[in-house]
């Protein structure tokens, strides 16, 4: 757990967060990415109070990390007859996250190249 006695994220998890942040991930994805990374099998509101998060915010970055494909429900365990509690974890290596994420900062990149060449043409063509 890279966590401070606190529960908060430690200097190094909050250098992570801030350069995937920087990379171009929302700000609530990166902290649950990166508490995922160094926390496996975490209940929703293990989440919260490690990213000091609140629940909807720790819901939009989980429903974001599963929809790459990246995290997943671990497991449910049920606490007597009351509602099954979800486990969520990591699915992919860090690694892969992070060719996912180049992949898209190069296509966005290469997308806005392509839009420039095209003005560049489009002005040319009107002298």
């Amino acid at each position: 757990m890279d966590t401070d006695q606190n529960g908060s994220f430690s200097s190094r998890a909050e250098e992570i967060t801030h350069m995937i942040i920087r990379a171009g991930m929302k700000q609530n994805h990166a902290r649950v990415l990166v508490f995922l990374y160094f926390n496996s099998d975490q209940t929703s509101r293990d989440i919260e109070r490690g990213t000091s998060l609140r629940q909807p915010e720790v819901s939009i970055g989980i429903n974001h990390l599963m929809s790459q494909g990246w995290a997943q429900v671990a497991s449910q365990i049920t606490e007597n007859k009351g509602r099954p509690v979800k486990l969520y974890r990591l699915c992919t290596t860090v690694n892969a996250i992070l060719d996912d994420i180049e992949i898209e900062k190069k296509d966005e990149f290469q997308s806005q190249l392509d839009l420039i060449e095209k003005i560049r043409r489009l002005i040319h063509e009107s002298e």
